[in-house]
């Protein structure tokens, strides 16, 4: 299978590998570099558990490891390991850190004053403009 765009690299894969659970005894398990491959595309997707790819296993294995690993911390020694091994060189933006355009604001028409507060003079030279000569 070739790799796709956003799938764990093999240098990715060398660094997580041996943090994974193991399960020795049992039933043997989905591969584990595929169900991540497919947590992280549904991550990436925003989209519903159910609609993850065959490509990447049955989508309650991937639910289920996900919610699995999420109680027992695995996913915190993930993110740490990658990210040291990437002597801390890993970005990410979250939505909540980005501040909207002074245009995009959407602000409601007669909502808010734009007059500058009271006490305020309205003359050119306080604003820290030139003189019209």
């Amino acid at each position: 299978m070739p790799q796709r765009r956003y799938e764990i690299t093999d240098f990715e894969w060398s660094v997580i590998e041996p943090l994974l659970p193991n399960k020795p005894r049992g039933v043997p398990h989905a591969n584990d570099r595929k169900v991540l491959n497919g947590i992280f595309w549904r991550l990436r997707t925003g989209s519903p558990w159910a609609d993850i790819p065959e490509r990447y296993g049955p989508a309650t294995t991937c639910y289920n490891r996900f919610v699995r690993w999420r109680k027992a911390g695995v996913w915190d020694r993930l993110f740490e390991a990658v990210s040291a091994a990437y002597d801390g060189d890993l970005q990410s933006i979250d939505s909540s850190s980005i501040r909207v355009h002074q245009h995009g604001g959407n602000a409601k028409k007669g909502g808010a004053s734009r007059r500058p507060p009271p006490g305020t003079t309205l003359e050119p030279s306080a604003w820290g403009a030139r003189a019209v000569v």
